[in-house]
């Protein structure tokens, strides 16, 4: 093949400005996953302090509606009075709007109260806005345009969410992933892998272990047990959907009939309180990575599930702030270990699908979920898993945790469609 003089110009001028993009990209990301890292490392290490102060002082749960009010207070004092949360940050990469410095202290003190006097809440989701937060001031420091201030919020989402949940190939997909259902946005690959994989770094420097559950029994995947499977899927998208409209409508009801954000949060409190003592348990409160793990050991009663969204709607749907990923694995975990015992399956398998189908049915990123699965149970269940995650992101339609995220291209047909989430 002869190429012209032409030719050979073109090619090593973009091979030149690959070379030069790659380099930019790799000073960016390396600062991104140190810096974010180590701050996504010290969010979970105060998390864990605050959780623990709780389990040893239960009755700090008394405090929870004045807890509520110092949140509401420290957003109103700080101007962020309506601030959306993980859907601003979506926003932030799909149109150009500013994710303030402020938000990132914000979301994580308000978060470790949530955990200190035992909202229902995750961490995974405030993850999203530390990061996309702290990516943004990066960016405006580095003097961005507006495409590549977007490529540094998207790391800064990666290195967080990697830093708390030690899976870095999952949160370098899933901010690429979450934003646009249909779209990725490739050109964030690389900085989003290398700063996702520099802040797990840091957090295992920090003494963070990664969140990995085992999966010790694989059944046989024959026609009976493929059956099976498939009605498992078909339940974890129904409470994939449950959960999305419970958390959306009760921030609605609130609002509805408490239009006074002090008054809203501390009936939230309130009825955590009310709830807690009604159910005699403290199992819904904080995270609940505690009996996410015991769901692989044990199956879990009918309920347990749906007592979690229930705490995690008033928790959240009443001001209170925190994220929503935990919970929802918790809610596929323990389905799973429900429906493990209804169909005479291993256990831990069933709450290893239920954990990443939910989680897809929620998010609608199934290759996030994949991977997922992956790096927190390895690639023996990942036909399971795989066939869980797939009925559910066909099936749980078009709803999302997330009011901003757009479903760009059908899940039903190869159509182009541009509508948002439920």
């Amino acid at each position: 093949m002869n190429l012209s003089s032409d030719e050979i110009m073109e090619t090593i001028q973009r091979f030149k400005n690959a070379t030069l993009t790659l380099i930019k990209w790799l000073l960016c990301a390396t600062l991104s996953g140190c810096l974010i890292g180590f701050v996504g490392s010290c969010f979970h290490l105060l998390l864990g302090l605050v959780t623990d102060f709780r389990f040893e002082n239960p009755n700090i749960l008394f405090l929870l509606p004045l807890g509520g009010l110092v949140i509401i207070f420290l957003y109103r004092i700080m101007g962020e009075a309506d601030n959306k949360g993980t859907n601003l940050v979506i926003t932030a990469i799909q149109s150009n709007e500013e994710v303030p410095i402020k938000m990132a202290p914000l979301i994580i003190i308000s978060t470790a109260i949530t955990h200190l006097f035992g909202g229902s809440a995750g961490r995974e989701g405030a993850a999203l806005q530390v990061g996309g937060s702290l990516g943004n001031f990066l960016a405006k420091a580095f003097k961005f345009d507006d495409k590549d201030t977007r490529i540094m919020i998207m790391c800064g989402m990666s290195a967080c969410f990697s830093a708390l949940f030690g899976t870095p190939i999952a949160a370098a997909i899933f901010s690429m992933e979450v934003i646009s259902v249909g779209i990725m946005y490739y050109a964030a690959l690389v900085p989003c892998v290398i700063s996702a994989l520099i802040a797990q770094k840091i957090a295992s420097y920090l003494g963070i272990a990664p969140t990995a559950f085992t999966v010790d029994k694989i059944c046989k995947l024959d026609m009976l047990n493929g059956t099976k499977f498939v009605i498992m899927a078909i339940c974890f998208a129904l409470a994939s959907i449950l959960l999305c409209l419970c958390l959306h409508n009760a921030a609605n009801l609130y609002k509805k009939f408490l239009k006074n954000q002090y008054l809203r949060v501390f009936v939230a409190g309130l009825l955590v309180i009310v709830l807690r003592y009604i159910v005699g348990s403290t199992d819904y409160l904080g995270a609940g990575s505690n009996i996410i793990s015991a769901s692989f050991v044990n199956s879990c009663a009918w309920y347990v599930f749906i007592l979690k969204i229930i705490f995690t709607a008033i928790t959240l749907g009443g001001g209170f702030k925190g994220g929503e990923i935990v919970p929802t694995l918790f809610v596929g975990a323990t389905l799973g270990s429900f429906l493990a015992s209804v169909f005479g399956l291993p256990v831990g398998l069933c709450a290893a699908c239920g954990m990443v189908s939910v989680f897809c049915g929620v998010t609608n990123c199934p290759i996030t979920s994949i991977l997922l699965s992956i790096e927190m149970f390895g690639a023996s269940s990942i036909k399971y898993c795989v066939l869980c995650i797939a009925l559910s992101y066909l099936l749980s339609g078009y709803y999302s945790l997330y009011s901003t995220q757009k479903i760009m291209y059908s899940k039903y047909r190869t159509e182009f469609i541009n509508k948002a989430t439920h």
